[in-house]
C-alpha cells in the first residue's frame, strides 16, 4: 500500500477550532465560466483554458469553509475548502452516489496529525466537478482520494490548488469568496498591498501545499482547514505560556488524539507584514513532522491570493473588513 504524506487528517483535528467571525457581505451573483489563456511551459503555444467563476463560501464554526460541490451532475454536496489538505478527499458514501470509481490496486495511507496509525484512502478521478452552481465546473481529471471516516456534517474536503490548477485562487474569508484566477493575472515581487505582503510559496520536494517563511524562519503552512491562529507542535511559546487557559483533546481520521494547548498570543512576521495577538495553541502528541500552522484565526481578516505559476502568495486585507 502506498503511504500519502499528507495533512489531510490534522485537517480534522484542527477543525474543532474555530475564532473566525460570521461572514459578512452581499451574496455572490450566479457563477459563469470564462476562457482564458495560458502558455505551455514546454512551448510558447497558448491554450485555452476554462475559469470557473466565483462562488460563495461559508465560514461555519467547527467545520471550516464550506462550499457547495457538485459531482457528476449529482449534489449539492458539502466540502470544507482546506489548503493544507494536499488532496481532494471524498466520502465513501458521496463517492457511491456520485458513481466514481475506485482504481484497481491503488489504495493509499493517508498520515494524519497525531501519531496513530494512518486510515486507508482509495484512489479515483474526478471528472465533473462544479462548485457554488451545478453548472460552474472546473478542470477534468482531478485526482481525490475515497476514505470512508470525514467529520460529522461534511461530505468531502477539497483542496483548492488541485482543483484549480494549473490556475491560481483567491480565498477571501471575511467576504465569503472562492474566485478562481485569470492565467493573465500574476503576482510579482514587491509589488505589495497597502496593509498586505507578497512572499514565495515555498514548496518542499513535491508538496504542493502553501508554505511561507515566518520572519523567525521557521516554515508555516498557510492552513485555511484550521481554525488556529498559530498552532506549533512541542513548543513553549509566548511569555505566558506556563499559564495555559484551556486545553482541549482533539482527533484526527486516524482515530489518534493531539491536545492543543492555548497560550498567551503571538506576534507574527510574513514578509513586511506584521501579525500581533494571534491565538496561538502548542500541539501536545503531533509526530514530529507535523508543519507550524497557519490558520483561519490568523487570516480571518485577509484575503488571500494563491500565484502558482508565480510561486507567490498575496496576504492584503479584506474589503469586507
Amino acid at each position: 500500500m502506498q503511504r500519502v504524506g499528507l495533512k489531510a487528517g490534522a485537517f480534522i483535528a484542527l477543525l474543532a477550532f474555530s475564532w473566525a467571525a460570521p461572514i459578512t457581505g452581499a451574496a455572490l451573483s450566479s457563477a459563469t465560466r470564462k476562457p482564458a489563456s495560458k502558455v505551455s511551459p514546454n512551448s510558447n503555444q497558448r491554450t485555452t483554458v476554462e475559469v470557473p467563476g466565483p462562488v460563495r463560501i461559508r465560514d461555519v464554526r467547527g467545520r471550516g469553509l464550506l462550499v457547495s460541490v457538485w459531482l457528476n451532475h449529482q449534489g449539492p454536496f458539502t466540502f470544507a475548502v482546506d489548503t493544507g489538505a494536499g488532496v481532494t478527499l471524498v466520502g465513501a458514501d458521496v463517492a457511491r452516489r456520485a458513481g466514481l470509481a475506485g482504481k484497481s490496486g491503488r489504495r493509499v495511507s493517508i498520515g494524519g496529525l497525531s501519531n496513530a496509525i494512518a486510515t486507508s484512502g482509495e484512489e479515483t478521478t474526478l471528472d465533473d466537478v462544479a462548485l457554488g452552481v451545478p453548472n460552474n465546473l472546473t478542470r477534468s481529471g482531478q485526482r481525490a482520494f475515497i476514505v470512508t471516516t470525514l467529520p460529522r456534517g461534511l461530505d468531502g474536503i477539497l483542496d483548492p490548488t488541485e482543483t484549480f490548477a494549473p490556475l491560481g485562487y483567491v480565498i477571501d474569508i471575511a467576504g465569503g469568496a472562492l474566485v478562481a484566477l485569470d492565467s493573465t493575472t500574476r503576482l510579482r515581487p514587491g509589488n505589495e498591498p497597502e496593509g498586505g505582503t507578497v512572499v514565495r510559496w515555498i514548496r518542499e520536494g513535491g508538496d504542493k501545499r502553501p508554505f511561507v517563511r515566518l520572519g523567525d524562519s521557521r516554515l508555516a503552512l498557510i492552513d485555511t482547514g484550521s481554525g488556529f491562529g498559530l498552532g506549533v507542535t512541542g513548543t513553549v511559546v509566548g511569555s505566558g505560556a506556563a499559564n495555559h487557559r484551556k486545553n482541549d483533546s482533539v482527533r484526527d481520521l486516524n482515530g489518534g488524539a493531539v491536545e492543543a494547548r492555548r497560550v498567551e498570543p503571538t506576534t507574527v512576521s510574513i514578509g513586511s507584514l506584521v501579525l500581533r495577538n494571534v491565538p496561538t495553541e502548542v500541539l501536545i502528541g503531533a509526530h514530529d513532522e507535523a508543519p507550524v500552522i497557519l490558520g483561519r484565526g490568523a487570516l480571518y481578516p485577509f484575503r488571500i491570493t494563491f500565484d502558482p505559476v508565480s510561486r507567490l502568495i498575496e496576504i492584503a486585507p479584506s474589503r469586507e473588513r
